[in-house]
Order: C-alpha cells, then structure tokens, then sequence
C-alpha cells in the first residue's frame, strides 16, 4: 500500500482476552489486528488487564504490540471460578468498552468476538451512537453451549434474554464470520442472515515454523519421553471437548509402556486427569501445564499421534480449533467426536487421521493400537496430508488476508472481491462458504 492510499480511520477491536494471554481467541484476534495495521490502520484493541484462566497474572494497562495500540480495562476478569465471577468480569468489561468506544477518535468501524459472550452490547452501543459498522467474529455460540450441557434451562428467562441479544448482534451486524458451515446454519436458523455472512475457520498458530523431527524435538528430551509412542491431548479440556474417553483408554493400557499419553492445558478435564494420577497407578499418564506461545510448536510436535475432542451437541455452537495446532505440526489426528462435523468434513478432504465415536471405547483402544503400531513413514505422510492442507488452504497468512479484506470491504475502504488463494475464482465477501473454497469436505473439491 502506497502511502497516499494509508487509510485514516481507526478499527477498535474489542475482546476480553489478548496476547500474551494463551487463550486461542485472543491469539486470533491478535492476529487479525496486525493484519490491519499491516495495511495501514491504526487498531486500537481493548481488552482485560488480567488472565482470563489466571486472574493474578496482571498485565501492562497500556502498550503497543506489533503495532497494535493495546488498552487493558480494570476490574474485567475476575477468573473462571464462578459463573457469578465470570458475569462480573463480562459486565465490567462491556461497560468500560462501550465507554472508550464512544469517544475513540477517527473511529471507522468495530470488530467484535464472543469473549466475553455479552461483547455484543459494547458493539451495538458503540454503532448505535457512533453510527460505525460492526463486524460479529462468532467463535462459539452461547447460551446455546450452555444449554447442550445441561448447564442452563433453554425456557430460562436467562437463556430467553441471552438469545434475544444475539439476535439482535446479528441483526444489527454488517457483517458476521463463523467459523464452520455448521456453525453458520445455527446462526441462520436464529435470524436469516446468510447474506451477511462469510465463513472463515481460524487459523493455526506459528505454522509458518518446520516442526520439528521426533528425535530431535526439545520438548520430547525434556520431559523424558524417549522412543515411546507420544498420544497427546493439548489445550483447553472443557464441558463440550470431554477427554474421559481418551483418559479410560490410557487405563485400559496402563500395562503397554510403549505408549505414553500428555495432557496438556486445562479445564475442568485436567482436574480429571490430575486426580486420576494422583489416586491411581498410571505410569503411562502425565498432565502438564499450557505451555508458553514459544514453546507450543515444539510441544505439539513432540506427539506422534493428537487427539482432538467434541461432543455431538457441540456440533455449530463450538469449533474444534486443537486441530489446526496438530494439522500444523504434521502430526496424525485421532478425532473422538461425531460423525457429522467440521473434523469429519476435514478427514474426507485429506486422510490424515481416523475418527471414533466417545460410546465405542473398544474402537477407540483398536485404533490407538493401529496408530501405535504403523511405521514412523505412514505417521508421518498422514501428518504430512493434514499440514499440506493448512498450508494450501487455512494458513495464517490466507485466512488473515481474507478477514481483513472483509473488514475493509465492511468500512468503505476496499472493493467487494477479496483475496483468494491460488486457484480459487474470485469471491465477493458475500459468497457463501461453499464459493469461497470450503464445500462439504472443508474445502472446495479437487483443492
């Protein structure tokens, strides 16, 4: 971009969590707003002054990160202990959001995520007086997920007032980015608005970096794993990504030492985990912390097989982001979930892993043994498949370029053809997902 054609205008982006918290929305959304100010503008990005998981972990009120102008609000994450605890912190934060975006300066246009899942309040009252277009980042769906969960009554006055809301964000949007075509049918069946949508799936982190060889990975020499075959579950261990499944697999081969089974991260599946260990003779088990941001490429690849998790209910309310991460370190993936999904549509495009269901546990025990068993060349042209993929189709780089050519697009400041990559034809941003590469199998046919 030439100087004469540096846009003016400033894009808030407003999110509860933000680099360097490990969270994946935040890393997301990070990546977003470097993508903007690469094309000149300038972000402003206001966000939480403490970790979501971790509410002692205090960060800068003010700095700037990659250009990004990062505004950390008080008093807005108070830690995942309580619902109580998380609506104090998601009201707070609205509230100050709102604020800043009244009187922000130049202001050209809002992008907003579901962190925290009432983020859409601070959009709407920013768009309502400052008359900006607003784009919705739908990255999960709530309080449908609640309700899947059995968390929350979905004849709830709560959940009733909670629906209500998203409604009217998607109503009021200009323009709305879910991240599967499953997720985009839920929000089509709450309020026509395909016309409005484009669907874009996150992208994974630090792809760009070669993973490392399985004998030479760092992360495998220090944690001691050796010539074991590494399964390994990594991120967030929540209500609709459940890993007893894969935990009553690791008991049913605590006898095999061949195989080792990391769980990385947290949640309320890693409480699981812990116990499990701590009550119970599991020498083939150890759970391990989130890793830091510049670890994570030689974490991930330090398995030799990664399972990924998702309950049937989840299917178009949640994505199954722990994917990509596995896809990226050219690493086979065990997919434990439904037959009907993202996932699934991923594994039709390119066979790089196997699927099971979380009710077949002798299924699941037959193919972790297959995996085991395969030569370190099949492992590894199946990891292969599924990095190629990313490469060709979900890197960082595409996907980056296709939202903020949306964004763009969205404020005035871009024709309505965004970016495509290398052999697809050129799409409006109102192009369903199926013309802008992704068809049933994730991607366009023949890719």
């Amino acid at each position: 971009m030439h100087s004469g054609d540096r846009p003016s205008g400033t894009l808030l982006f407003l999110t509860q969590v933000y680099v360097p918290d490990p969270t994946s929305v935040g890393q997301h959304m990070a990546g977003a707003a470097r993508e903007m100010v690469r094309r000149g503008y300038r972000v402003v990005c206001l966000t939480s002054a403490r970790g979501y998981d971790d509410p002692s972990r205090v960060y800068p009120s003010r700095e700037v990160l990659d250009g990004v102008e990062v505004r950390r609000l008080p008093f807005t994450s108070f830690g995942k202990q309580s619902l109580a605890r998380r609506l104090l912190g998601a009201v707070s934060f609205v509230l100050q959001a709102a604020w800043h975006g009244l009187f922000t300066r130049n202001l050209s246009g809002v992008v907003f995520s579901t962190s925290p899942p009432i983020c859409s309040l601070a959009a709407l009252c920013v768009k309502l007086f400052r008359r900006v277009p607003i784009l919705f980042w739908v990255m999960d769906v709530n309080p449908d997920q609640a309700v899947s969960i059995g968390w929350a009554d979905e004849k709830a006055l709560s959940v009733r007032l909670f629906d209500g809301l998203n409604r009217l964000a998607l109503r009021a949007s200009d323009r709305i980015v879910p991240l599967d075509r499953f997720m985009a049918e839920r929000l089509d069946s709450k309020v026509p608005c395909t016309a409005k949508q484009t669907v874009l799936p996150p992208w994974p982190h630090d792809a760009h970096s070669a993973p490392s060889a399985r004998e030479d990975n760092p992360f495998r020499s220090e944690h001691g794993l050796g010539d074991r075959f590494v399964v390994m579950y990594s991120g967030n261990a929540g209500p609709t990504s459940p890993i007893t499944a894969l935990l009553e697999a690791a008991r049913a081969m605590r006898a095999e030492p061949a195989v080792e089974f990391v769980f990385i991260g947290g949640g309320i599946g890693m409480e699981e985990v812990h116990h499990a260990i701590a009550t119970e003779e599991l020498p083939n088990v150890r759970a391990l912390p989130y890793q830091p941001l510049e670890c994570l490429p030689n974490s991930l690849a330090a398995a030799d097989l990664h399972a990924v998790t998702m309950i049937d209910a989840a299917v178009g309310i949640n994505h199954p982001c722990k994917v990509y991460g596995a896809m990226a370190a050219a690493r086979p993936v065990l997919f434990i979930g439904p037959t009907d999904c993202h996932v699934t549509d991923l594994l039709e495009g390119a066979s790089f892993g196997w699927r099971v269901g979380h009710d077949d546990p002798d299924a699941l025990l037959a193919t972790l043994r297959h995996a085991a068993g395969l030569e370190g060349s099949e492992l590894a042209r199946m990891g292969e498949a599924g990095r190629h993929l990313i490469e060709e189709r979900l890197s960082e780089a595409l996907l980056t370029d296709r939202f903020a050519t949306l964004v763009e697009w969205m404020c005035g400041a871009a024709s309505s053809t965004p970016s495509v990559a290398p052999g697809d034809s050129r799409t409006s941003p109102t192009a369903e997902s199926s013309e802008a590469g992704y068809g049933r199998g994730g991607l366009r046919r023949g890719a």
